[in-house]
């Protein structure tokens, strides 16, 4: 270990995500000391509990840190090092719409997955873009590791409109799956587990586990999958435990069945069961109408006591798994750990009957040069035709965002496998349209 500290920007600042990130750095400073912490976002009514509270917790926890948290672009990312990015451009509010608006024609409603993700990629694209930009003006031999969604159309914006950018697009999915299976075989965390996996973000397979011993994990966890899903690994804490992911969790033991020789992600299920997935929602309560419900209320509120108390003593708010994944990455670029990470990056062979341009979700060795893909092979057809289908998918929004093409957003509903037809995806597309003029660039 060297001995450096770091400065860091949460850009996102006021995200119900941060004070776990702020939690989790705490919880890490004897292998990633910090010297400053910011917060940085573009509304400050949002951020200002959030920040206050965090300012307490570092305060009584490690006063050593200098704290600050700001709207204004180059106070907040002059002076880094790493920046966490995890904003969400439009809010809760726009995170409903794009969930009720598809099954208002009976088509899937989902944050990241069909329509809504599509919408929501429409708006995040910018927003992404311009604090890589602003990075790369006030800091620009920091890295951004960027886990805002939707990740996949989010990492291909990034490779197209900024290819020389120091970007890592990462997802915490996955790692809370990992997690589980690491509970369900008896180990103590998914860092004892060595895994083969391939897809899109959203979208992949795990193909082999072993443990720190060599053994073969995936004749159990196949098992228990596919019997189950991953419903008897569920944890008590506050994260993915409203009613709609427990029902996620227990699907998965059907998306298993279609290649029982895999370990499916869980987004799976608006691809393979759309039809089932909007006969079991409530088109007037959303997974949207649970997190203002719940995380929302709960972190918001938290943060409020420890501002009204003036401190964070016995606090309820805890670390979660998007904080563990993100300190890691952040170790290993720093500090040149070459420890492995699911990382989506361009595909170049890695995947070697895929796309070659494509953002896949792959194995990569992280250090201080960057990453470095860990080869996954040829990949059945099965998974081949599915995955043509969706980057296609991924690739037509970026580029209806890139030249303000209506067509191409249209066509990029269509080959969504949730949506059913031209018609319905026009009607859909008019639809968020509308509800996103403030958000989209206007499109012909």
């Amino acid at each position: 270990m060297t001995e450096k500290k770091y400065s860091i920007v949460v850009a996102g600042g006021g995200s119900t995500f941060t004070p776990g990130i702020v939690l989790m750095l705490l919880d890490n400073l004897d292998r990633f000391p910090i010297r400053k912490l910011k917060f940085y976002d573009n509304l400050a009514s949002r951020q200002e509990p959030i920040a206050k509270a965090c300012e307490i917790i570092l305060r009584e926890r490690a006063p050593e840190i200098e704290f600050a948290y700001t709207t204004d672009p180059e106070e907040g990312f002059t002076d880094v090092d790493f920046v966490f990015a995890h904003i969400r451009v439009g809010l809760y509010a726009m995170r409903e719409k794009d969930e009720k608006i598809p099954l208002k024609y009976g088509v899937v409603g989902q944050e990241t997955c069909g329509p809504g993700g599509i919408a929501y990629g429409m708006r995040s694209i910018g927003g992404v873009l311009e604090i890589l930009d602003y990075m790369e003006k006030y800091s620009p031999d920091a890295w951004m590791l960027n886990y805002s969604n939707p990740a996949a159309i989010v990492a291909e914006a990034t490779r197209r409109l900024r290819p020389n950018s120091k970007i890592l697009n990462i997802c915490d999915m996955p790692i809370d799956l990992m997690e589980k299976m690491a509970k369900m075989v008896g180990l103590k965390d998914r860092k004892e587990m060595q895994i083969s996996y391939y897809g899109l973000n959203h979208f992949g397979w795990w193909t082999e586990i072993y443990d720190s011993e060599g053994n073969d994990l995936m004749p159990q966890l196949r098992k228990e999958v596919g019997e189950n899903g991953f419903a008897g690994a569920l944890s008590d804490t506050n994260q993915h435990v409203d009613p709609s992911w427990i029902e996620t969790f227990k699907k998965a033991r059907d998306i298993q069945q279609l290649d029982p020789e895999t370990i499916p992600n869980t987004y799976l299920k608006y691809y393979f069961f759309p039809d089932y997935v909007v006969s079991h929602s409530n088109p007037e309560h959303t997974r949207a109408n649970e997190v203002i419900e719940g995380r929302e209320k709960f972190v918001f509120g938290e943060c409020r006591s420890i501002v009204s108390k003036g401190t964070a003593v016995d606090t309820k708010l805890e670390l979660d798994a998007h904080a563990s994944y993100i300190v890691d990455l952040a170790c290993a670029l720093a500090e040149n750990t070459h420890e492995r990470f699911l990382l989506i990056v361009p595909n170049e062979g890695t995947i070697e009957n895929f796309d070659r341009t494509a953002m896949v979700e792959v194995p990569c060795i992280v250090s201080k040069k960057g990453y470095e893909r860990i080869v996954q092979g040829n990949i059945p057809q099965f998974q081949k035709g599915l995955m043509e289908q969706q980057v296609s998918v991924e690739k037509l929004v970026v580029d209806a965002w890139i030249e303000g093409s209506y067509q191409k957003l249209w066509q990029a509903l269509i080959l969504s496998k949730t949506v059913p037809s031209a018609s319905v995806a026009k009607q859909i597309l008019d639809d968020l349209l509308e509800a996103n003029k403030e958000f989209w660039p206007e499109l012909k």
